[in-house]
């Protein structure tokens, strides 16, 4: 308990302490202080040091563990279901596997790393350690599969609230699941769901989200990066993982509560944050490119289209480009 002891008076102290002080309130000697300080820091804990000033704990330098998440949690309906990994090949592929063995409603997945992440049709999304949140949760709401067509953007829309409580700044959402900043994306959305055969009925969803928090330039494949921003680079601070975690956990058990009840009142907040709306777009499908303006959201987060002939079309599939974003102009 010596290291769990050192890194709690850390906590409560806020600030320097010294090693003797630190022995003389623990009851240790210098050395076991100094063992313990190294151990913390061998666990990812940022500790820093200053001669004659003694040891302090850097709080958004605490590694992405259950520990720390569940502290910032508190007392959660869903705390005793997450789980947090520091490495995974995907939290999605993992959750659906926990879900298809009965896993139930509000197990959430985390992870410091994804050596397979993946993003909508396919693609690779970029996970590397010690920088981002990984994190995917589990939902077993008993309804038709129509019902959910606006699960993936409230999604969005409850990431957007967790990065401004988390921040202070609130991004946009590109249509359907972006979450941007200035442009570039700074979280990626991916939602599965499985369907039980004889009913009919939603068996399970997951949702999973990857948000870029504490990346640099290095940490961004060079294809990606000039489409991509971290929270870090978008506000000048490095981000507290654990507690961003914490705060999408509840922003997610906020959806799963009014997902259907307060439909309405999550998609018009959608609809606010979406800078797709209003924007001249290509409306990709296939490998057919046709060019669009983007009037508004329908009530189940399709894209209400004008095309240049005049006349109007909801989307609800296929991939959208906006103008003088990822690249478009």
């Amino acid at each position: 308990m010596t290291k769990e002891s050192v890194l709690a008076l850390l906590r409560q102290q806020g600030d320097y302490l010294s090693g003797q002080e630190m022995s003389r309130q623990l009851g240790l000697s210098r050395a076991a202080v100094w063992k313990a300080v190294q151990a913390l820091r061998d666990d990812g804990y940022e500790i820093a040091s200053v001669t004659n000033r003694g040891y302090k704990l850097v709080e958004h330098g605490a590694p992405l563990c259950r520990d720390e998440v569940l502290r910032a949690l508190g007392d959660h309906p869903w705390a005793d279901q997450v789980t947090v990994l520091d490495a995974v090949d995907s939290t999605n592929t993992l959750a659906k596997k926990l879900a298809a063995e009965g896993a139930p409603h509000g197990t959430v997945v985390v992870a410091n790393q994804q050596t397979g992440g993946r993003g909508r049709m396919g693609r690779r999304f970029e996970s590397p350690s010690g920088v981002g949140v990984y994190l995917t949760v589990i939902l077993r709401p008993a309804v038709q599969p129509h019902q959910l067509m606006h699960l993936t953007a409230v999604s969005a829309e409850a990431t957007v609230e967790a990065i401004e409580a988390a921040t202070g700044r609130r991004p946009g959402i590109k249509w359907t699941n972006d979450v941007v900043i200035d442009g570039r994306k700074c979280v990626g959305i991916l939602t599965e769901l499985s369907i039980q055969a004889e009913s009919g009925l939603v068996d399970y969803v997951v949702v999973g989200i990857g948000t870029n928090c504490n990346h640099g330039d290095g940490d961004f494949p060079p294809e990606v990066r000039p489409m991509a921003v971290s929270l870090k680079e978008a506000t000048g601070r490095t981000i507290n993982r654990n507690a961003y975690a914490a705060e999408l956990i509840r922003q997610l058990y906020r959806t799963d509560r009014e997902l259907l009840t307060e439909k309405a009142a999550w998609m018009a907040r959608y609809a606010a944050d979406c800078v797709t709306i209003g924007k001249d777009i290509q409306v990709i499908r296939g490998t057919e490119v046709r060019p669009a303006h983007a009037d508004g959201i329908d009530e189940d987060a399709g894209l209400l289209v004008t095309w240049p002939d005049g006349t109007k079309e909801t989307i609800t599939s296929g991939e959208v480009s906006v103008r003088g974003m990822y690249g478009y102009v």
